[in-house]
């Protein structure tokens, strides 16, 4: 694929995903002008469609050169022929990834301890706020001697300052 087909491909692409389709669709006002919009998305959608699959090839079509042999000439086609197979593309070698990919391995056994404390505080915490609702909901009608049993630390800091009159000014 030529470098710039492969540029319309891409901007075509970029460009559906940022077009704000459902917000001018909320500007139009007559059913014909929505008629029109619909067709246009539709034939907008049709040639992105067309350009991500015909484009997207990633080895070109080998070049007939024979074909150009008996239209241009021996001679010239030779010289391209000679050029082009001279080109050496060189292979992508991925110096990075070996770098990070144990950084990034750590990490994720860190996301995952993480994760796992994270469930253990979050059944805690829904424990404890159940642990709220039910004593919100038997407040009004709650003894202090049953309040006591489910806070047996209160009971103890209370019955010190009753035995030592401080009764807290």
């Amino acid at each position: 694929m030529s470098g710039s087909v492969k540029k319309i491909a891409d901007v075509t692409f970029k460009a559906g995903r940022t077009i704000d389709w459902e917000g001018m669709a909320k500007l139009l006002v007559t059913d014909e002008a929505r008629k029109e919009f619909s067709s246009l998305r539709r034939a907008f959608d049709d040639v992105n469609s067309q350009l991500q699959t015909k484009f997207s090839q990633q080895e070109p079509e080998p070049i007939n050169w024979e074909y150009y042999r008996k239209g241009i000439g021996s001679r010239l086609v030779d010289m391209y022929k000679e050029a082009y197979e001279s080109i050496e593309i060189p292979k992508f070698v991925d110096k990075v990834t070996p770098q990070y990919k144990p950084k990034f391995d750590a990490l994720l056994v860190e996301l995952k301890e993480a994760e796992q404390k994270s469930l253990k505080e979050s059944e805690r915490l829904e424990k404890e706020v159940a642990d709220v609702q039910e004593l919100k909901k038997k407040l009004s009608t709650m003894t202090a001697e049953e309040y006591f049993e489910k806070h047996p630390e209160l009971k103890k800091k209370f019955d010190d300052e009753m035995r030592n009159d401080y009764w807290g000014y």
